[in-house]
């Protein structure tokens, strides 16, 4: 048995990552198919009003799309 933090199980179907998984320069993240990626920054809400309120969360549910995120649809 190997004492490692990051392996893969029999079959390597399976991925442990325990440590940290570093994604370097030229490297990406996809899931089915599509590039993940961190979400472009969000300012926090000052809305007074709930429909105030309501424009910011669906700009931040954009935000969270367009970095694949969050599934579109």
């Amino acid at each position: 048995m190997s004492n490692v933090k990051n392996y893969s199980k029999q079959g390597g179907e399976h991925r442990v990552v325990e440590g940290e998984l570093e994604i370097a320069a030229g490297g990406k993240l996809t899931f089915e198919g599509k590039e993940v990626k961190p979400a472009a920054s969000q300012a926090e809400s000052n809305a007074t009003t709930v429909a105030a309120l309501k424009d910011d969360f669906n700009t931040l549910l954009e935000k969270l799309k367009a970095a694949g995120l969050i599934k579109s649809g």
